[in-house]
């Protein structure tokens, strides 16, 4: 089934290019395309050879220039449908009809790095959405983490300044441990929040599709009537919200540094659709002001559990874009495009993007018609007056103004029915000045709220890495008036992180915020569904292997949607304890732990004591293990695992008994992998982490 777009998209295909011979960019079919038109074999080029000036002219300007921020991204094509209609509080017509698909184009990315950094990078993430309606095009555009750095859009230049690379040597790429990141965080306190969630493991997802996003920003729904409410979005990922820790994401960069795009491509190829739920936070108009911190400042979020997430709809990403350059590069977001029944609010930070944004893409894209390239073209008719430009590929006819008689009057202005959008009529008055608002001042509680919500494991991980970032600072006092700050929002935490950098643990702060707590935004309860789909499942194999009980566990394991794979010293095939031949999906020297999510250990009468001979297998058991994920052992694989010594855990020993203990699954019978050992490996997967396990620090 194909959707508006989909279909839109079909008149901007090339030609198939298996269907004719090679030509020129004008149609001229082409028999030559190795060797430049020469005065004799070895004399120099002819200026007449067009063909050759086309292909090189061509090539010299296929770069555009690469966004100053989100560079490096990876995107999907979809649909949103709504789960009942939202008049009630919007009149936007794609939350409706829950029969009505509307296509969308989604934008995942990294902010500070260039296009050729990697993935796996401690960074922010963008989430932009865009939705292709009836109405015209409702660009979401968010992140994954729901506030952000700065209050005011006029400090944008400064902080993306500060976050890239130091300007007298270009370094470091795509990181924030920096001396001119951290000066600025220093000195701007409104910055500690969102320095939480960076520091935090959200910086560092598993995967695009188990990451969620927001729109930072408080908007405005307006209804039918005119009437306002107050709203905060929320994309929530069916497969639950899952991180990377801190080690992982450094090998990662080295071992694949496409790791979160080949993940999101592979799922989608695989059939595997990723699906986010959109919700909603509403906030009455007559309740902006009964909070403790203001609804405009995009610094601060609304907890979860003063005001809970309103279902909308869900969104399902189901096909892959046919070219990255024509779709994931040049698709064009703007936070000012909306279509009626959504508006703006004065958060003055969304104001600057309102602006910003347009700029950006003239630059970018080389001028003002960019919503005509198919990615940004909406499905809804286009009638305006703007013509010519860079890049017109419309053949208009008719006027080119309004009013006028000549044209008929077309194109004409909408009629008074509620179709066209009309802008929220909010009162607005004061006197011109430059000053923030009392309000925007509270820049601890949320911080230290942030920090409260958090498990041990989540906070040890919070230090590490203020540690990490830090250490890489040169300048003491930056360090120290970081750490200064950070006694605003705890004094643990400050103490914690001075004596991992080698500064003075300064006094204890004065602070009034309140010990607040939101567990909603604790990674401990945020596993989704449960399910193990799509989870990546090492198994090592070696000569001698039980192929009949491997065969067994692969099945159950491949028929909840796990992707089981193979690893073995070599590629080909093993020869498995019946004499017969296992193929191998992937030699171990060319991948890792951390591209999996989990490590089975099948038995085998000769199996284990080569497996225990290799260093890199037992190296992938052992970064498995102090990662938290899931490690299952049968047979005589339980050996493998008991030669980790891993203190404390209980491993079975005995045939016909499994033990499951903080993630390590065994069971030492032979021949068979029983249902129970099955159901406890896969809740074991399930639950992605167990930090509990003894000597556990990454």
């Amino acid at each position: 089934m194909t959707d508006r777009k989909e279909r839109q998209r079909e008149g901007y295909r090339a030609a198939d290019p298996a269907e004719g011979p090679l030509t020129t960019d004008q149609g001229v079919a082409v028999d030559h395309t190795d060797d430049s038109l020469t005065v004799g074999e070895r004399g120099p080029t002819l200026l007449e050879d067009f063909h050759f000036r086309e292909k090189l002219m061509h090539f010299d300007h296929e770069r555009i220039p690469e966004r100053v921020v989100h560079a490096r991204g990876a995107g999907a094509y979809g649909y949103f449908e709504p789960y009942e209609s939202c008049a009630e509080f919007t009149r936007a017509a794609f939350l409706q009809d829950p029969s009505v698909r509307t296509p969308v184009f989604v934008r995942f990315s990294t902010v500070a790095g260039p296009r050729g950094s990697a993935d796996t990078v401690r960074d922010v993430r963008g989430f932009a959405t865009k939705f292709y309606t009836s109405e015209g095009n409702y660009d979401l555009v968010g992140n994954n983490m729901p506030v952000f750095f700065i209050q005011d859009g006029i400090k944008f230049p400064d902080f993306v300044h500060a976050v890239k690379p130091e300007p007298q040597n270009e370094i470091p790429t795509g990181s924030s441990a920096h001396d001119t990141l951290w000066d600025f965080v220093s000195l701007q306190p409104e910055t500690l929040h969102m320095m939480m969630w960076l520091m935090s493991d959200r910086a560092i997802p598993r995967s695009y599709r188990m990451m969620q996003g927001f729109g930072v920003h408080t908007f405005r729904f307006v209804d039918a009537r005119g009437q306002g409410t107050l709203v905060k979005f929320h994309w929530k990922p069916k497969l639950g919200v899952h991180s990377l820790v801190w080690d992982e994401a450094q090998e990662c960069q080295g071992r694949d540094p496409d790791f979160n795009r080949r993940d999101l491509w592979q799922s989608i190829e695989a059939g595997e659709f990723p699906e986010y739920e959109l919700g909603a936070q509403l906030i009455p108009e007559e309740d902006e002001f009964g909070f403790d911190f203001d609804l405009l400042d995009a610094t601060k979020i609304v907890p979860e559990e003063q005001v809970p997430v309103r279902p909308l709809g869900r969104m399902v990403l189901d096909r892959n874009p046919e070219n990255f350059f024509a779709e994931t590069e040049q698709v064009a977001f703007h936070t000012a495009n909306v279509v009626p029944g959504i508006d703006f609010t004065d958060d003055p930070l969304l104001q600057a993007r309102n602006f910003s944004y347009l700029d950006t893409q003239l630059i970018r894209l080389g001028g003002p018609n960019f919503a005509q390239l198919p990615v940004n073209q909406p499905v809804a008719p286009v009638r305006t007056n703007q013509r010519d430009g860079y890049h017109q590929s419309a053949i208009h006819t008719g006027t080119s103004y309004s009013p006028n008689s000549l044209g008929g009057g077309c194109p004409a202005i909408a009629g008074a029915d509620g179709y066209a959008f009309s802008h929220y009529p909010e009162r607005v008055d004061g006197a011109k000045l430059r000053k923030r608002a009392e309000s925007f001042k509270d820049f601890y509680s949320q911080a230290a709220m942030f920090w409260n919500s958090m498990s041990d494991w989540e906070r040890q991980h919070i230090v590490d890495a203020f540690r990490f970032e830090l250490g890489k600072v040169g300048a003491v006092q930056v360090r120290e008036r970081t750490v200064e700050q950070l006694t605003h929002i705890d004094q643990g935490l400050a103490t914690a992180v001075a004596e991992g950098i080698g500064v003075a643990t300064p006094a204890v702060a004065n602070t009034e915020h309140k010990p607040l707590a939101s567990p909603a935004l604790s990674l401990t309860n945020l596993h989704g569904d449960g399910s193990i789909r799509t989870r990546r499942i090492a198994v090592l194999v070696t000569d001698g292997v039980d192929t009949g009980q491997l065969a067994q566990a692969q099945e159950a394991l491949s028929s909840q949607g796990a992707v089981v794979e193979a690893l073995a010293s070599h590629d080909g095939k093993v020869r498995g304890a019946d004499g017969n031949g296992y193929a191998v999906d992937r030699a171990l020297p060319t991948v890792a732990s951390v591209l999996y999510d989990a490590v089975l250990l099948p038995g085998g009468p000769t199996g284990t004591p080569e497996l225990r001979s290799d260093e890199t297998a037992m190296r992938f058991v052992r970064d498995a293990y102090r990662h938290g994920k899931a490690i299952g052992a049968l047979g005589s694989g339980v050996g493998i695992v008991s030669a980790l010594e891993p203190e404390g855990l209980h491993i079975a020993s005995g045939h016909g008994h499994v033990c499951a203990d903080r993630g390590v699954v065994t069971d030492a019978t032979t021949g068979t992998a029983s249902e129970e050992f099955t159901r406890a490996f896969t809740d074991a997967v399930a639950a992605h982490r167990h930090w509990s396990r003894p000597h556990l620090r990454v």
